[in-house]
């Protein structure tokens, strides 16, 4: 017979019994020591609790491991304790359901938790090793929160990391884990970590290089750009970006022959941001080829005959041929060509005008739209101001409320290229002309803490939507932008706004008493953020 001969077999172990019993049922098993019949089940369940305990009992204890080196000792100096007890208030508050749509008064703490961050880390204090667990919490749900909670908490955080799972995203947003990276003039160090480090450690080094000698970091790139995979070559080839200049030109146009279609493309649109670049110019030929002004008319017009095809050369220089669904390929073309000609071109190439007098032309057939938007991202990426101010106009415009040439969305991304006290000014003009319906996206460029102009005029706005019993709840986004971002010095002038004010008959049914909490919420709001800003003084 097939088998195991009966001598060689184990004899069942009791545990091995006791399963079976109970796989097979009482009834039809009997466990051992037990007396078959209604008691059975409870002695089975006796029997493998002891049995449990025996086998415990019986386990060899196992080496222990070696115990962890003690977290990195953090230089910087502590935080003050009554900044440390309100670190402490904001990490215990719940998100709320965010801004200016909540009722109540209270001030949301989590939505002030990246401005106290932001006063801690620019004043260079440590995070209390107590605080560090809900910290790690707190950016673990909120990836906006983590850059200023990783820099505030420092290299513990970083050790702790290592220990929970739940916080494994700090090792991957700090390059290296903790180790710092190397400088420019530890060449073994700096070589050895750009060959065998992990992808997120180059582009670091990369960056870190780049910033403090642009020619060091596109010499380290070049070592090794032949053998980078496509998707490491686009990554690192964006980090150019930082401290561009015309001496990487000669690489940018090597890549324009690179394999990779998003490679190319980049390499493209950082050569169309260097207005000398030999492919600027190219693209210039290209573009004022296809625009010119209609002296024959009576008033002179901006006339636009866009390309017929997009050849072998449009494309090596980045023009891509298949437009997207909903657009003309060739208004796809002209729209490529005019976003990466240096604007410089155009006032030679149309009548010697200057910007504001290009953009005042009338533009003939419906391509205006087209025209103005090209060059808005071409201002954007030129970092052009005087473009810029030309395309925004004057915020006081009709156009300027919508719909017109520029969108909102494009006015938003110019006004990143003005000084900051201009953007503001300029915000509050459009406040005080057209409302706050169309300014949320405005105001998100705006530096913070708003300038003086920009929160009256916010002030004002609110407080005119409410006397006109506007429907309050349109304004929450608004609202809560201002108890981030309103200077608490403006905190006085909503005392006059905090009682409930008289309903008029067309007014939404409550309005009165949210706009009244709304008011008292943004007053606290601001006291609050000003006692904050006191107990982060050094």
């Amino acid at each position: 017979m097939n088998g195991t001969p009966a001598a060689l077999s184990s004899p069942p172990t009791a545990w091995e019994e006791l399963v079976t019993a109970a796989l097979l049922g009482t009834d039809r098993r009997t466990p051992p020591g037990a007396a078959p019949g209604r008691n059975a089940p409870a002695a089975l369940l006796d029997a493998a609790a002891a049995e449990t305990v025996r086998r415990r009992a019986g386990l060899r204890p196992g080496r222990a491991a070696p115990r962890p080196d003690p977290a990195p000792e953090d230089p910087r100096p502590a935080l003050p304790a009554p900044a440390a007890r309100r670190l402490s208030l904001l990490l215990a508050d719940r998100p709320g359901t965010g801004g200016g749509g909540r009722r109540g008064t209270a001030p949301d703490l989590m939505e002030l938790l990246p401005q106290w961050l932001a006063v801690a880390n620019a004043r260079g204090f440590a995070a209390p090793a107590e605080a560090l667990p809900a910290l790690l919490d707190a950016a673990r749900g909120r990836t906006d929160l983590r850059p200023a909670a990783l820099e505030f908490a420092g290299p513990t955080a970083l050790w702790l990391a290592r220990f929970n799972p739940d916080w494994r995203f700090a090792l991957r947003a700090a390059p290296g884990a903790g180790a710092s990276l190397p400088g420019p003039a530890e060449t073994d160090r700096v070589d050895r970590l750009w060959q065998e480090g992990l992808f997120a450690e180059r582009v670091a080094l990369l960056a870190a290089i780049r910033a403090h000698d642009p020619d060091a970091g596109r010499a380290l790139l070049t070592s090794t750009w032949p053998t980078e995979r496509a998707e490491d070559r686009l990554m690192f080839l964006d980090s150019l970006r930082t401290g561009l200049g015309p001496r990487d030109e000669p690489f940018l146009e090597q890549a324009l022959a690179d394999r990779s279609r998003n490679v190319r493309a980049t390499a493209a649109e950082l050569l169309s941001a260097l207005p000398g670049s030999a492919l600027a110019a190219r693209m210039a030929v290209r573009a004022v080829a296809c625009v010119a002004v209609d002296r024959t008319r009576d008033t002179p017009a901006i006339v636009v005959e866009a390309p017929h095809e997009c050849d072998a050369a449009m494309e090596r220089d980045g023009v891509v041929p298949k437009a997207p669904p909903g657009r003309g390929e060739r208004s796809w073309w002209l729209g490529q060509l005019v976003e990466a000609t240096p604007l410089s071109a155009w006032s030679a190439r149309l009548g010697g005008r200057a910007p504001a007098e290009i953009v005042a032309l009338p533009v003939a057939d419906d391509w205006m739209g087209e025209l103005h938007a090209a060059w808005c991202r071409a201002a954007v990426r030129q970092r052009d101001a005087g473009w810029a101010r030309a395309l925004l106009g004057v915020p006081s415009a009709p156009e300027a409320g919508g719909p017109g040439a520029v969108s909102l969305a494009e006015r938003a991304k110019l006004l990143g290229t003005l000084p900051t006290g201009e953007r503001a000014e300029w915000v509050a003009g459009f406040i005080a002309a057209h409302g706050l319906s169309e300014a949320f996206q405005l105001l998100g460029v705006c530096a913070v803490p708003w300038a003086p102009p920009l929160g009256r005029a916010v002030v004002d706005a609110l407080n005119i939507a409410r006397d006109a019993g506007s429907y309050p709840w349109s304004f929450s986004g608004v609202m809560g932008l201002a108890e981030r971002c309103l200077d608490p010095a403006e905190a006085g002038r909503l005392d006059g706004l905090l009682a409930v004010p008289d309903e008029s008959e067309d007014a939404s049914p409550g309005a009165g008493g949210y706009w009244a909490e709304a008011f008292q919420r943004l007053r606290t709001t601001l006291r609050l953020r000003a006692v904050m800003a006191e107990e982060l003084a050094p």
